[in-house]
């Protein structure tokens, strides 16, 4: 039996929870590999933890100046040369969200071939964790340093995943702080035609505000994929955050609708998330006709606006707790700061630029806590992709609307 075929039978033979020892022990066999490890990256995307059977029981690897943290931030691969052979840290990506690093040491330096074979290896795995997670915890637990908040837990399982990609895109976004978040969330969901980017902003703090959240992000998904028009998915999402609470909590929100053909953007601005554009080097604020968020009033209509994106835009979103920000000396981090953030970043792909605008948050606090969680999502539009057109219809006819 080709020995690829074997390796990737193993992974999808094995259960869940024993998906890296099944790899070992085909890696071993087939390969010679001396040692086998996968590095999840924590929730702040600044760690990479060992899978292990008990979480918490290893000594976390930084991100930033190790040889696996360059092989999950650069998306490929990198090489160590050691006592035992040489070792390879493989990213374990799925459709360009970034899960960790696969390390992988040989004997000896084998030939280029070996090392793509490896790489295919480490993306079917991601492929198997992210399936896994529906049947185990072990991989989850292995991203967290330490406990998450109950807000925590329940925002995290709201989100879509952290990045993805598409020719017609390429999506990140982060939340802060990691372990501590309650009000904000971001939603994406791509069909052959249209890319839904949604914004959140739930008022209040603690599990309320989680709680409060998760209604909003099921009430748009519930009238999103009811395939009606954006401005009556905010009308229903109203409505039902009305329904519960009666006009005392209410929610910010920013819905957008992407045509992958035109570039064309419908958008609802329920008190939303700020959106800022990169075009042309220059970075601007995009202003909308801002509405009541969502849960204000009774039966309260939104109106849809249009804009145009163009190849080679950059849209960032920010939440209240970005722009609302104190400095050491409480001065708010404003409209300057942030369109010089923007630029700073513009050659950091879209999966990189919430971390690192999150990052010079960070630094600007000097380490102090945060007064409020805060969101960045970064979208850059790369423009229609006609040659996939054809598969693209197959495939929603088949399948219909995707998230990714």
């Amino acid at each position: 039996m080709d020995r690829s075929l074997a390796v990737e039978r193993v992974l999808r033979g094995v259960q869940p929870h024993a998906l890296l020892d099944g790899l070992r022990a085909a890696l071993s066999e087939h390969f010679g590999a001396g040692d086998v490890e996968l590095l999840m990256a924590d929730y702040s995307l600044t760690e990479l933890r060992r899978v292990t059977v008990l979480p918490y029981t290893t000594e976390p690897m930084p991100v930033a100046g190790t040889a696996a943290g360059e092989a999950f931030t650069s998306q490929s691969a990198t090489f160590e040369p050691g006592e035992d052979g040489i070792r390879a840290n493989l990213p374990v990506t799925v459709r360009g969200d970034r899960l960790g690093v696969l390390a992988v040491t040989l004997p000896e330096e084998p030939e280029p071939p070996v090392w793509a074979e490896l790489g295919r290896f480490a993306e079917a795995l991601g492929h198997e964790v992210f399936v896994a997670d529906r049947d185990t915890d072990l991989y989850v637990q292995a991203r967290r340093s330490s406990r998450l908040t109950l807000a925590a837990e329940m925002q995290w399982q709201l989100l879509p995943g952290r990045a993805c990609s598409r020719p017609e895109f390429a999506l990140g976004g982060q939340l802060e702080p990691a372990y501590a978040i309650y009000g904000d969330c971001f939603d994406w969901s791509a069909s052959a035609r249209t890319l839904a980017v949604t914004l959140v902003n739930g008022m209040g703090e603690g599990s309320s505000a989680a709680l409060l959240t998760n209604l909003a992000v099921n009430a748009l998904r519930n009238a999103r994929r009811a395939g009606i028009p954006l401005d009556a998915q905010a009308e229903l999402a109203d409505q039902a955050i009305y329904a519960q609470h009666r006009g005392q909590e209410h929610v910010a929100t920013l819905l957008l609708e992407f045509d992958l053909a035109t570039g064309e953007i419908t958008a609802v601005d329920a008190g939303s998330p700020r959106l800022w554009r990169l075009r042309d080097g220059k970075a601007e604020r995009v202003h909308f006709d801002e509405q009541l968020p969502l849960g204000t009033f009774e039966d309260t209509l939104y109106t849809a606006e249009i804009l145009q994106a163009l190849p080679g835009d950059r849209f960032v979103f920010v939440s209240d707790g970005v722009y609302n920000a104190a400095g050491p000396h409480g001065e708010l981090y404003g409209d300057r700061e942030l369109s010089q953030a923007i630029l700073t970043t513009a050659d950091l792909p879209a999966a990189h630029v919430p971390s690192a605008v999150l990052a010079e948050l960070h630094d600007r606090r000097h380490g102090g806590l945060a007064a409020d969680d805060a969101m960045v999502v970064c979208l850059d539009w790369f423009g229609s992709n006609p040659s996939a057109d054809g598969e693209s219809d197959i495939a929603s006819a088949a399948t219909g609307e995707t998230s990714v």
